[in-house]
């Protein structure tokens, strides 16, 4: 079947058209579905449409920041670059929805406002912007992990004489910072990727940081032709090793624990992986880094001595290092080009505000706790995400009781599988709570090829309603919790992680991410599948 421009009636609507939609429109198409994609933004590309700012890279290697089903794709496709700039995945993302002709089955600039669905009919209702609508049979939301920004709440925005920006909202023409006194609020994955660069033109850059963060080297380098000729030539063996890393890398897995490894072979593994780049030493330094205290504590201090060794100024290196009780993987380790040097120039100054905190923006800058002022041209705010459950919440998507996604989710997100919640009939997630904390291109692929697979064989018995029982949802979360509280990443809630939702005020804390690891992810889709969906309820 094949949708027409003026059909309202589909067998699948999927929201958003980033990686995860794209993926599920191309393998539910292929499986004869008739399927529709909305999308509030004017092309495709998701995360990587909706924010420019300078410096946005991947912090996944390009050769597995890829789809890898369709060989010819992945022959065809070449990067330049290590960890690409973001032009470059929205390129790639474009000539993904042209060469398998995508467009045709999408409504951009379209904004999905609710959802209804009608258990007579076993079909929902998807209300679009503008009074418009949709049916379907299986609504799928693919909203992005990170797609919804924090907004600045500050007192005294309103009265700035300056410009300012949030990085996620970025302008299309690109400000000009030549000559100006800048500040940057945050130093999160996103300021450490902009700050070098700003620091490079800015008059003047002072960067307000509440809390330090370790940052890893990328390496990043040009690819040449005989590296990308390497790579294409042995992707299935690369594909198979990422399907085996728990977080989804291009590296065996480490096997070895900490107290396995000699006192003095540790510093040359954590040396050799340094030099590597990527998240090498993340992956391949000991196996229960994020479940042994000991081994955690050890990699931190290495990545401590590396960062005082980077910045000229002891006291600046000592506020750039995170904290003794701070374990290194607890919030997201982002890949650094050149941030830790960007605090050696000398038009660039640190201050730390964790006990001195932002108390206002005046109509010249900004002003501290202890009265301190900082007079700006312009401010820009890199404040992080309403992770994971932000987008879906704010879509009026009920249940068959009548309660929201926003309300479901309102002491903490539940999900089966991150794909499914029992009340939400024939509603299913690419990328919601809970999936595994790993390289999420590959995990989106996975868990869009599971979904155009079940249904597919859902179809041929006949389905016209499928929803998950709530003692598999009940089951699901509690594991979630448990693996959170046998490892590290417990320490989440004290550290304000998104990995926990705690970095949004009066969001509950609760397991947004898989601690697992990706392999025991897709081996229990895997299980799921083949005993024929024990999990579901079928009509």
């Amino acid at each position: 079947m094949t949708s027409t421009d003026n059909a309202t009636d589909f067998d699948i609507i999927i929201i958003g058209a980033g990686f995860g939609g794209l993926a599920a429109l191309k393998e539910l198409r292929g499986r004869g579905f008739n399927v529709r994609v909305v999308d509030a933004a004017s092309e495709v590309g998701g995360t990587w449409f909706w924010n420019r700012y300078p410096g946005l890279r991947v912090d996944s290697e390009s050769r597995i920041f890829c789809y890898s089903t369709d060989p010819e794709l992945l022959e065809e496709w070449d990067w330049h670059e290590r960890f690409p700039a973001q032009p470059e995945v929205l390129k790639y993302l474009c000539h993904v929805a042209d060469r398998y002709d995508l467009r045709k089955d999408m409504d951009l600039n379209t904004r999905v406002e609710a959802a209804r669905f009608d258990k007579d009919s076993c079909r929902w209702t998807v209300m679009l912007e503008g009074g418009r609508s949709y049916t379907c049979q299986f609504l799928l939301g693919a909203t992005g992990v990170l797609s919804i920004p924090m907004d600045p709440d500050i007192p005294g925005l309103d009265t700035f004489k300056g410009e300012w920006h949030l990085t996620a909202r970025w302008p299309e023409e690109q400000p000009d910072f030549h000559g100006k006194r800048v500040g940057v609020i945050g130093t999160g994955a996103t300021a450490v990727q902009l700050i070098p660069l700003v620091a490079g033109v800015a008059k003047e850059l002072v960067v307000f940081q509440r809390t330090p963060n370790y940052v890893l080297p990328a390496r990043n380098y040009p690819i040449d032709a005989m590296t990308s000729r390497s790579t294409k030539d042995n992707y299935e063996a690369l594909w198979d090793m990422v399907r085996e890393n728990p977080g989804g890398w291009a590296f065996p897995p480490a096997v070895r624990k900490f107290d396995e490894v000699p006192p003095e072979e540790r510093e040359r593994i954590c040396e050799a992986a340094w030099e590597v780049g990527s998240m090498g030493l993340m992956v391949t330094s000991f196996a229960d880094l994020m479940t042994n205290m000991e081994a955690n504590t050890f990699v931190s201090d290495f990545v401590r001595r590396k960062i005082r060794m980077q910045v000229n100024d002891p006291a600046v290196g000592e506020i750039l290092c995170p904290k003794s009780d701070n374990p290194i993987g607890v919030k997201r380790v982002p890949l650094g080009h050149q941030y830790y040097e960007a605090f050696n120039r000398d038009n660039v100054k640190l201050i730390d505000v964790s006990s001195n905190a932002i108390e206002r923006i005046t109509p010249d800058g900004l002003q501290l706790a202890d009265g301190t002022s900082h007079d700006l041209d312009v401010i820009i705010f890199a404040l992080g995400y309403d992770a994971f459950t932000g987008a879906l919440s704010r879509i009026d998507i009920r249940s068959t009781s009548g309660e929201s996604i926003a309300e479901r989710w309102s002491e903490g997100a539940v999900t089966y599988q991150s794909v499914a919640m029992d009340g939400f009939p024939n509603f299913f997630m690419i990328g919601g709570p809970q999936i595994p904390i790993a390289n999420f291109v590959p995990t989106l692929e996975a868990i869009a090829v599971y979904l155009a697979e079940s249904l597919s064989i859902m179809r041929s018995k006949g389905v016209k309603s499928v929803e998950v029982k709530p003692e598999a949802v009940e089951r699901y979360v509690k594991l979630m919790h448990e693996l959170t509280e046998v490892t590290l990443f417990r320490e989440g809630k004290r550290l304000r992680s998104w990995f926990q939702g705690a970095n949004k005020e009066g969001k509950p804390a609760s397991p947004l991410l898989h601690y697992g690891g990706l392999p025991m992810f897709l081996e229990d889709l895997a299980k799921e599948r083949t005993a024929g969906f024990p999990s579901y309820v079928f009509q």
